[in-house]
């Protein structure tokens, strides 16, 4: 018995063969993300999701089921066989239907719009013009793609987060670069969801503590009819 070939067949049909940095490197963050979300409790409900997407992305499965987890090729044709997909398709397969059938981003902006709370914005309809500020990030954005040399459907993709917006990112995406759908909403997602740490060291720098301890207290109560 040649047990320098038995241990290379092993080696090779437990997927670590196809195994590299980068897909260290990427389970390395998603691990990273799950610890954000659950310990330290920043946006759980986008860092888990997005940090669940990197994991099975990235495992060594090659070699260890006959059917692969993603199909790119089935869904660059014109029309997808849907019913190919969900019977002889991998888990990202069937999961992918969700973003070419547009469905996550209408779930998506039913969940946040339910789990928002307008009273701040109702009492006080001036901080209208704060959101309105947003929309300077994506001009910014934009013009930094076009002079990254990337083409102007590309850049416009990539400059709409900017906006501070997932939903409209991956909706976007979708529609005019598709090929960079996965890279523009991780990328939208986990700077939104790590505001949190991001924002407190420039608060630090441009506040005072007294200013930081001010109660920011709700103007006025909002009726029903509003």
């Amino acid at each position: 018995m040649d047990w320098g070939q038995t241990f290379e067949f092993l080696w090779e049909s437990t997927g670590f063969a196809n195994f590299t940095w980068g897909n260290a490197v990427m389970i390395i963050i998603a691990c990273v993300f799950l610890f954000l979300a659950i310990k330290c409790k920043f946006e759980p409900l986008l860092l888990v999701g997005i940090a669940f997407g990197m994991l099975i992305s990235n495992l060594p499965v090659d070699g260890i089921t006959s059917t692969p987890l993603f199909h790119p090729e089935w869904w660059t044709v014109e029309k997808v066989n849907y019913t190919q997909v969900l019977q002889e398709g991998g888990l990202i397969d069937v999961l992918y239907i969700g973003v070419k059938t547009s469905v996550y981003p209408c779930l998506i902006f039913l969940g946040v719009g339910a789990m928002t709370d307008f009273e701040p914005m109702l009492s006080n309809p001036k901080s209208l013009l704060l959101g309105a500020a947003a929309q300077f990030g994506i001009y910014v954005a934009f013009f930094l793609a076009v002079c990254f040399g990337f083409t102007g459907k590309e850049a416009a993709s990539i400059g709409i987060v900017g906006g501070a917006d997932g939903p409209t990112a991956i909706w976007l995406a979708k529609a005019l670069a598709p090929h960079l759908l996965a890279a523009i909403a991780i990328a939208a997602y986990s700077y939104m969801a790590l505001i949190p740490i991001i924002q407190k060291p420039i608060m630090k720098l441009m506040t005072t503590k007294k200013e930081r301890a001010i109660k920011m207290k709700q103007l006025r109560e909002v009726t029903k009819l509003e």
